[in-house]
Order: C-alpha cells, then structure tokens, then sequence
C-alpha cells in the first residue's frame, strides 16, 4: 500500500503552465557600496542579537561590520537604515525547482522572483533539464532578479538509466556538461545505483534525494548519498507506515545518519498535501495562490480531488505516516543530524517561497527550536556549500546575500515573513520594489 501511495503522489504532482505577455520589469539597485545602518544582527556566526550595528557590502562581498557609532563609510553610500530592524543571512531553498526551458520565459522569471521575494537567496534545484544550465549563467550574470542557483542534473530513475553501464555513463556526462549534482529518483535498481554512486565518487560529484525500494535507505547511507530529501527512505526502513516507530530502531538509524554526515531535507507541509492529510479548504484559501497562474491552480486542486478519491487512498495510513515523519525529524534534530531548509517548491499548492512559511511551522511543530530553524536555512547551506563559496553567514568576505525584516525570528520564526528587503549577491531589493513586482504577477494571473 505505501508503494502505491508513493507512486500515486508523484504522479499527480503538476508543473505545467501557461503565462500571458510579460509586464514591466522592476531592476533592484545596482551593486556599489551599501551600508545597512542601525541594525539588530543575526549573523549565525553566534547564537543570539547583536544591536546597533552596521554592515557594509561592496560588490556581491561583506567587507565591514562593527557598531554603528564606530564604522563609518564614504561618500555616495547607499545607506539602508535599520534602526528596530533585524538583519540576517538570506535563507535556502533546498527542494526547489526552476521551470524547464520550454517553460513560458514570463513564469520561469516570476518563479525565481518569488523566491527572491521571500528572502531565498539561494536555490539548489532538483530536477535539471537540457538547457537549464544557461539559466543560471543569465541569473549570475545579473539579467534578472534570481537567487543564487546551485542545479541538479536531469533524473537518474527507472526510465532514464537503462543499465549499470548507462548509469555510470551519465554520470560522466553530466559532470563534463557542468552540473552541480546528480538528482536520484525511484525506479533505480541496486546495481544501477551503485554503478552510479561509485562513478559520482570517482569524479567527483555529489548526488541526493530519493531512496529508490531496491536500495534501502541503509545501503544508500553506506554509497554516500548527501541527502534525503522528504525524509525519503525512513519510514520505509522503520516500518512507520503501518505501525508506531519503534524508539530503539528509530535511535540506531539517527545514529548511522549522523556518523555517515547525512542531510535532511524534510519539505514536510508539501508532503501532507501529497499524502492527503491536508484540508483542501484551507489549501484553496492560501492568499499567495494569486501568484501562479489559475490553470496551474485549477490544476493543483483536482489533482488533490483524484487523490482523495483514489480507491487505494487510506486516510488512517496517511495520518500515521505524517505524524511518524514528524517524530522522525524531531529525532533526527536531536541527534544532530544536519536539516537543509526546503519545500520542493513550486508544486501543489506549494508556491516558490511562500511555501517557506508553511514550512516552518511544520519544523517548529517537529520539536525545531528557532535557531535550529535559521541554521537550517543560513550556515547549514554555507557548509553544504563550502567548496563553492562563502555565505551564509554576516562575515567579512562572504557572499552578501541578506534579509532584512521587522520582527525577532529568534523569538518567533513567522517573523521572517516581515520583510523590509533582500539582498542578492549585493543588490538590494526594497519591500516597495518587491510588492510593486508581486502586484504586477498577481495582476497578470488574474487575467
């Protein structure tokens, strides 16, 4: 039964549509000298406020931090003030996925914005199609207003690998072709996933996400797989569909977790969606709908309706699942194994960073502490990222990419939804240029 409802989730998960003629472009501020003044510092470099300070960014870097009464900057400094403000690293979307090349150009621009307009600073999409490559060099390139891309290469599952030898062979191509990881899928047979795993090894690239049936979650530990994403392959192993997880099973498999340095992307709110759990009343009554196109949402809503219909579905199994996925993140926490902020955005009734929101509030309820839930998202992705470069924290020297918003997440993380600006790679995005863009999205997808 938990097969079928796997397949039945993913097949119902819809990407498609269509964008009418574009609107006017709104162009954050070019990259000079900007100095955020007066402001309450996150850094993440240490748990906790600092006040008062001023952080200063030359080009897409941090140069200076230091109290406010004791910085000074020159002349022709675009000063940002933030006095009552609180400043910290731009936050993550780990699970997320940017539109196809053949997408309508309109959509897949408004997909990145939406992150942006969130304070996702950087994205590691996970399902790569031919093509796709060039976007992110447009996006680095500042041609448009974008997080930071780190792409996933097209799917490695049971359609696209046809052998062992095919695996590893696409391996080495999308190495050569420049990608920044390989994306895992169900459907790969034990011997294809490996021939794969010790092919990525061999030159070096990274691979995550789901935990195919014939691996299992232990062997795909033991291959090196970075991340589960969806929390994928641990219910299966504990058996928490049909049953209560056995605590001393659920212990030993945090344990093998965190000594092999597993990541956990959980993107826990869009999975209650898939497995049905969630009311479809209040998911049709979610205010940011009005930023996807009213096709896609159309879309969305009868593929939730098939779902509860199906003759397979089993709403007692769906609620044991979720609330086991549940215990299981807030074990994994504990233990110390390292969670990756994500939602697997855009899907169903999951919009690109709104559905951040939505998502801490299910990190908060697995046990997550606030500062557990910024680390997720800010130094946690950093160290991810290390080998290509420097951010997610306030230092000198990192990637200036920042969000600036009204209230404490440390007290309460639903402040992060208060935004007052953004900063990516060093341009700066104010809460008036964000709105005016969301209203002209909104606009365009009500006609």
């Amino acid at each position: 039964m938990r097969n079928s409802l796997l397949l039945l989730c993913m097949a119902l998960l819809a990407c498609n549509s269509a964008v009418p003629a574009p609107a006017t472009e709104t162009t954050p501020s070019d990259p000079n000298t900007i100095a955020f003044t007066g402001v309450n510092l996150i850094s993440m470099t240490s748990q906790g406020v600092t006040p008062d300070q001023t952080v200063i960014v030359e080009g897409d870097r941090i140069v200076t931090i230091g109290p406010t009464a004791a910085v000074s900057f020159p002349a022709g400094t675009t000063v940002i003030e933030g006095s009552g403000k609180y400043l910290l690293p731009g936050l993550a979307e780990m699970h997320g996925h940017i539109p196809p090349p053949q997408a309508p150009a309109q959509f897949t621009e408004d997909v990145l914005f939406l992150y942006v307009a969130n304070g996702i600073t950087t994205v590691r999409g996970m399902l790569g199609h031919d093509g796709q490559l060039e976007l992110k060099n447009r996006a680095l390139r500042g041609e448009m207003i974008s997080p930071n891309l780190y792409l996933a290469g097209p799917s490695f599952n049971g359609n696209s690998v046809s052998s062992p030898e095919d695996a590893a062979a696409k391996v080495r191509q999308q190495k050569s072709e420049g990608w920044d990881l390989l994306k895992v899928h169900p459907g790969l047979t034990r011997d294809e996933f490996d021939a794969m795993a010790r092919t990525a090894k061999e030159v070096n690239i990274r691979f995550g996400g789901h935990v195919p049936q014939d691996v299992g979650l232990v062997h795909a530990i033991e291959m090196g797989q970075e991340t589960m994403d969806h929390v994928d392959g641990y219910l299966e192993h504990l058996n928490g569909f049909e049953a209560p997880i056995d605590e001393s099973a659920l212990s030993d498999i945090v344990r093998r977790s965190k000594e092999a340095g597993v990541w956990i992307v959980p993107t826990m709110a869009l999975w209650e969606t898939l497995y049905g759990t969630a009311d479809l009343a209040k998911l049709r009554s979610y205010p940011e709908l009005k930023y996807m196109p009213r096709a896609q949402v159309a879309q969305w809503i009868s593929a939730h309706e098939a779902r509860l219909a199906h003759p397979e579905f089993d709403a007692a199994m769906s609620r044991r699942a979720i609330d086991n996925r549940m215990k299981v993140l807030g074990a994994l926490n504990q233990g110390g194994v390292k969670i990756l902020m994500g939602t697997d955005a855009p899907q169903q009734f999951s919009v690109p960073g709104f559905a951040l929101h939505r998502e801490l509030e299910r990190m908060s309820a697995a046990g997550m502490s606030p500062w557990d839930i910024l680390r997720s998202g800010t130094v946690n992705v950093g160290e991810y990222f290390r080998s290509d470069d420097r951010f997610g924290m306030i230092a000198e020297g990192h990637r200036a990419d920042l969000l600036l918003v009204d209230g404490n997440p440390l007290q309460d993380v639903s402040n992060l939804s208060k935004i007052a600006g953004v900063m990516t790679r060093g341009r700066w995005l104010s809460k008036e240029a964000i709105d005016q863009r969301l209203a002209e999205i909104a606009a365009r997808n009500a006609q």
